[in-house]
């Protein structure tokens, strides 16, 4: 009996036995997949004290803004925490990364006019994965005609512009030419 509450220890602690040795596994009762599981649920449960400061890190960021996976792990990083911990961090936070793309996407909208090409630019420069990218440009509900007059109207705030010019400045901003005509209409031409 002894012996097996050694061995059970020995499991807990994180040593591995040798796959040669059934007199261990075989004595604590335990087959060696038992054996293994045990260390694998006991390693997972095992984060150092960096793991565990970047994952609540990662969770503060995570609640006052959006972050792709790469840009919390950057984050992360620039704040000291190793390559190993800034990972550890946006692996375990429990961010869904569409939905974080959604978030920035209107973020972004909420401070300035953007084509859907645009905002999707701009989100893959936010390290978002062009899927996450595109799920929070086709998601947040933009109508892009509308963010064509806002763009627009920006433009003719800063300098002077013929109908055309206007209409070109749009199309280079990604808008199709549709939503460009919709937006030089609505602001006057």
């Amino acid at each position: 009996m002894m012996f097996k509450k050694t061995v059970i220890g020995l499991v807990i602690c994180g040593l591995l036995f040798a796959q040669s040795s059934p007199v261990v596994s075989n004595a604590a009762g335990y087959d060696l997949a038992q054996t293994h599981a045990l260390l694998a649920t006991s390693a997972a449960s095992a984060s150092t004290v960096g793991q565990k400061n970047a994952l609540s890190k990662a969770k503060s960021y995570l609640k006052m803004m959006a972050f792709s996976y790469e840009g919390l792990i950057d984050q992360l990083i620039f704040e000291g925490y190793t390559e190993e911990e800034a990972k550890y961090g946006a692996d375990n936070c429990g961010a869904d990364w569409n939905a974080q793309a959604l978030k920035k996407a209107k973020d972004y909208l909420k401070m300035m006019a953007f084509s859907a090409k645009g905002l999707q630019e701009q989100l893959e420069y936010e390290k978002f994965t062009k899927a996450e990218a595109q799920y929070g440009v086709e998601n947040c509900g933009a109508d892009w005609n509308e963010q064509a007059k806002k763009k627009a109207a920006d433009y003719l705030k800063l300098m002077s512009f013929s109908r055309s010019g206007l209409i070109d400045q749009l199309v280079f901003e990604g808008f199709t030419a549709e939503q460009a005509e919709y937006g030089v209409s609505q602001n006057g031409f």
